[in-house]
């Protein structure tokens, strides 16, 4: 059976949550399936000198374009939290403590929905056990300050980096690195032909 295609992505990055309402279609498109790893995208800006693309000169504004006009292209809803970029601790932290992945998944999903498709605030651990509760999940207010969660998304982290991971959405396949959720195509493409 194929490798899964390996999804890293920050809960912060609105092109991660693009690529979130596509890439399992994608992928079942293609017989395969989804391995779906959250990282802390600002321990890979610390290696590579990056900041939030939105704080960025010249790049800011057109990417607070691009991201809208993406999100109509591919008819998905998109608004931008109030706060942003935000740091979506809480939601990485039980994505991992949840140590399932299809539990996991469903939860980042509703995390990702809830940022960008409507533009709520999902930093405080409340907001995400909120999210958590209609998909039966119970105990997220706990699971955040537990030492071994906490260590979980420090590992995943580490691990991402290791693997060459500096960006939101990024994703692997067959050992084959793509970057961004614009490579969405040459992802598809690469499935299809068996790379290039």
């Amino acid at each position: 059976m194929a490798e899964p295609i390996d999804f890293y992505f920050d809960f912060s990055s609105p092109y991660g949550y693009l690529a979130s309402t596509q890439i399992d279609a994608l992928a079942a498109r293609h017989g395969r399936t989804v391995a779906w790893h959250p990282f802390l995208l600002g321990a890979a800006f610390k290696l590579t000198g990056q900041r939030a693309l939105t704080e960025q000169p010249m790049r800011g504004p057109y990417a607070l374009r691009d991201f809208d006009r993406s999100a109509r292209l591919l008819g998905v809803p998109f608004h931008l939290p109030h706060a942003f970029p935000f740091f979506a601790l809480a939601a990485s932290r039980v994505f991992y403590w949840l140590e399932d992945p299809s539990r996991g998944q469903a939860l980042a999903k509703a995390v990702y929905h809830a940022a960008f498709g409507e533009g709520r605030d999902v930093t405080p651990v409340a907001a995400v056990a909120e999210l958590a509760r209609p998909l039966g999940m119970e105990g997220i207010e706990h699971a955040v300050e537990l030492p071994e969660t906490k260590a979980k998304l420090r590992d995943a982290t580490d691990r991402a980096i290791a693997r060459g991971v500096f960006g939101s959405p990024f994703f692997i396949v067959d050992g084959e690195p793509f970057w961004g959720h614009d490579r969405l195509g040459q992802v598809e493409r690469w499935l299809a032909t068996g790379g290039w």
